[in-house]
């Protein structure tokens, strides 16, 4: 009879996780990027106007700008701009062909709003200088020497009137860029402000830190990233965050303490978080709410297969030999 209901706990476990896949497959193939990019023609030429737009499906908890860079096929940035999106997570600029871009060849558009980003590429075409003929060079020469003439004379007179009196200097005009919030002109460019923020209490893995050595090591970045991206992105995910970190951090700073002194028990831990990793590397292919639910209950239904239905399985199997041979 025992063997019956364990076999049964089995089964309806493996149903339980391949519904949630299945669940999960058919929500993200309806999914739509979370952050776009274009603009209005494939190709352009001197003097024409680059209209670029694009669409962010999630908007921050915070009012963030979307950072739009053009740069060319040699890496250089001609034109960065940093736009508010509108309530609706639209936004739009515009950007003149030529200037800073005096070179024919494809050029990127790339947008990034928070920890996304997305690029989009059009072709540019420098325009040649137009055929000057004898006459028209012998006018614009001529032209030349007229302003050269005018030039010197109104320099003399500049001398003799010093003599009488001393000019004010003319004010100088400082040209204005306005940048969003978050970010500083720096030689007419819009950057990021640098700052150093102090570190959150309970913002990292604890025991996560503590065994595996470093907050940069990779394990370490997927949690970081998992919780960055994916889960503070939607609102069940923030929830869930809530929640998880007023448990968490009520007992991790003891057993990251532990760990620090006893090495064997970190090893343990370290493989004991093995599986976690594992399962936790399909929320990276979570960027929605309905995503997030379901990649969630497929990564839930797997841990307490690895960590709770397993052992006991096996608990109550080598219960079962050591009373057979009584």
């Amino acid at each position: 009879m025992k063997m019956k209901v364990s076999g049964f706990l089995a089964f309806a476990l493996l149903s339980i996780s391949i519904l949630s896949f299945g669940l999960t497959g058919a929500v993200n193939a309806q999914s739509v990027l979370p952050l776009s990019v274009e603009t209005d023609s494939s190709s352009y030429t001197s003097g024409n106007s680059i209209a670029i737009s694009g669409f962010i499906k999630t908007l921050s908890q915070f009012e963030q700008p979307v950072t739009v860079m053009v740069v060319s096929s040699d890496g250089n940035i001609v034109n960065i701009q940093q736009i508010l999106p509108d309530s609706s997570g639209n936004y739009s600029t515009a950007v003149k062909a030529g200037g800073t871009m005096n070179s024919s060849g494809e050029y990127e558009v790339r947008a990034q709003y928070g920890a996304q980003k997305i690029t989009t590429t059009f072709s540019f075409t420098a325009s040649a200088a137009p055929n000057v003929s004898a006459e028209a060079a012998a006018a614009e020469a001529a032209a030349a020497e007229a302003a050269a003439a005018e030039a010197a004379a109104a320099e003399a007179a500049a001398a003799e009137a010093a003599l009488e009196f001393t000019p004010e200097p003319e004010p100088v005009v400082e040209q204005v860029v306005n940048c969003g919030p978050g970010t500083e002109s720096v030689n007419g460019i819009c950057q990021v402000i640098q700052t150093e923020e102090p570190e959150k209490k309970g913002g990292g893995c604890l025991i996560a830190t503590a065994a595996y050595g470093s907050e940069m090591a990779p394990q370490v970045q997927l949690l970081r990233e998992i919780r960055d991206n994916q889960l503070m992105n939607t609102e069940s995910g923030k929830s869930f965050m809530s929640g998880f970190n007023e448990m968490y951090y009520s007992f991790s700073p003891y057993i990251a303490d532990m760990q620090r002194e006893n090495p064997m028990l970190k090893e343990a831990v370290k493989l004991g978080l093995t599986p976690m990793l594992s399962s936790l590397a399909i929320m990276e292919n979570a960027n929605s709410e309905s995503e997030v639910l379901g990649f969630g209950l497929s990564v839930i239904a797997l841990n307490l297969g690895m960590y709770i239905a397993a052992p006991a399985l096996i608990g109550m199997k080598v219960h079962q030999q050591i009373k057979s041979r009584k």
